[in-house]
């Protein structure tokens, strides 16, 4: 996956938990550094904890990139 998937994949985890504002209050973090998730990628530790307390985000997530990945195939 390069850097600009990586990234698309950040924001759309991020918007669909509330926002950068929202997570930082869930990780308990300078929104500063949610804003360098976006751009970076979110960190492998923090991924796997919204993994296991935020599934729901995931099968969004996997659907949305699904539907892109048939658009761009036609």
């Amino acid at each position: 996956m390069d850097k600009s998937t990586v990234a698309l994949e950040a924001d759309r985890i991020i918007d669909s938990l509330g926002g950068t504002g929202e997570v930082a209050r869930i990780f308990d973090v300078d929104p500063a550094a949610v804003s360098q998730w976006r751009r970076n990628g979110i960190p492998r530790a923090r991924l796997h904890t919204l993994r296991l307390t935020q599934p729901e985000v995931f099968s969004d997530v996997a659907q949305h990139a699904e539907q892109t990945a048939k658009r761009e195939a036609v």
